[in-house]
């Protein structure tokens, strides 16, 4: 009996191709104060998982404490200090911080400090991805992004302002 060295060989293309967004590419979405690079929009994972940078300037303060109903959203703090606010608890993270939130979880971040901060976000599935895009195209179109527009933008993709029990599963 002889061995033979069996190599394999995939006799079909992969499922889907890699993805590689190097230093200043991606979308930009800029909203205010905060500059937003998504690196992921969901079109390469199934829209399993979608990932952003984002630079928050100085003194800039974040979206109204909400909650999502069907996405779970993870931030990774790269550089200063964002403070996060969970129901009436503060959490200042430095980098290196990780801050992850289920769904149904009142929150909202703010950078309070005198330096930038840059944080990467992820969004499971990746669905609020385009909630920050409706919010920059409310601009755009010289529109005021006011707190009605805010709503009715996050109601499209699950989302509430956290001010009552929540209405949205968890």
């Amino acid at each position: 009996m002889t061995e033979q060295t069996q190599t394999s060989v995939p006799t079909t293309a992969p499922a889907a191709a890699v993805s590689v967004v190097g230093p200043g590419e991606g979308e930009t979405i800029v909203l205010g104060t905060t500059r937003m690079r998504v690196l992921e929009d969901g079109s390469h994972t199934g829209h399993r998982l979608a990932i952003a940078e984002s630079v928050l300037a100085p003194h800039t303060q974040g979206p109204p404490q909400h909650r999502h109903g069907l996405h779970d959203e993870g931030f990774y703090v790269l550089s200063g200090t964002v403070r996060f606010t969970v129901g009436d608890e503060d959490h200042d993270a430095s980098a290196g911080t990780l801050v992850m939130v289920p769904p149904g979880t009142p929150h909202t971040f703010a950078n309070v400090t005198d330096r930038p901060a840059v944080m990467l976000s992820t969004f499971t599935p990746d669905l609020y991805v385009q909630y920050f895009r409706d919010l920059q195209k409310t601009l755009a179109d010289g529109r005021p992004l006011t707190p009605q527009a805010n709503r009715a933008a996050m109601s499209h993709y699950a989302t509430e302002p956290a001010t009552g029990p929540s209405t949205s599963p968890a």
